[in-house]
């Protein structure tokens, strides 16, 4: 059995690791397309995504300080370990810095109207809808769920519609 000596720095280690793909993974995680994100989950997911530029950085350095501690004392698939986890940790911390939700979630700024006479949307499929003066848009909640913006003129005024 490895002594605590031996054991403190992998935890450590781990916990540092975890700390930094944690700050990333849990708000992409959270607020994703398609899915339901209650109150208190997006709260959480924009504290952390606010902490995550800092708190990857601080964690992906204090990985890094004992992955160099144990690294002598590892064998080959211990080090492979370590690696393959600082790659992770790596991606984490320059990811933090991205804001990756506009990949998720980018507005739709070619957007194409149809009469409703002519539209092709099913009966049943719900719409968020606009009018201002005589002029009026419906937004399909399918495409609005995915994108949640829509950046569009009605009735000479510049709106965007979100969902």
């Amino acid at each position: 059995m490895p002594s605590s000596s031996t054991r403190t720095p992998w935890l450590l280690f781990a916990a540092a690791a975890a700390t930094a793909i944690a700050l990333f993974f849990i708000p992409g995680y959270i607020i994703r397309p398609f899915t339901h994100q209650s109150a208190p989950g997006l709260a959480l997911a924009m504290a952390l995504r606010h902490r995550a530029p800092w708190g990857t950085l601080i964690a992906a350095f204090l990985a890094l300080t004992f992955a160099i501690l144990v690294w002598r004392r590892s064998n080959w698939w211990r080090r492979t370990i370590l690696v393959l986890v600082m790659v992770v940790v790596t991606f984490s911390t320059v990811m933090a810095r991205l804001n990756y939700f506009e990949w998720m979630f980018h507005p739709v700024d070619d957007i194409r109207f149809e009469s409703a006479a002519t539209s092709k949307l099913d009966p049943s499929e719900m719409i968020l809808a606009v009018r201002f003066g005589d002029d009026a848009r419906a937004y399909p909640i399918s495409q609005m769920a995915y994108h949640h913006m829509v950046n569009d003129v009605v009735g000479g005024v510049p709106i965007v519609a979100t969902y």
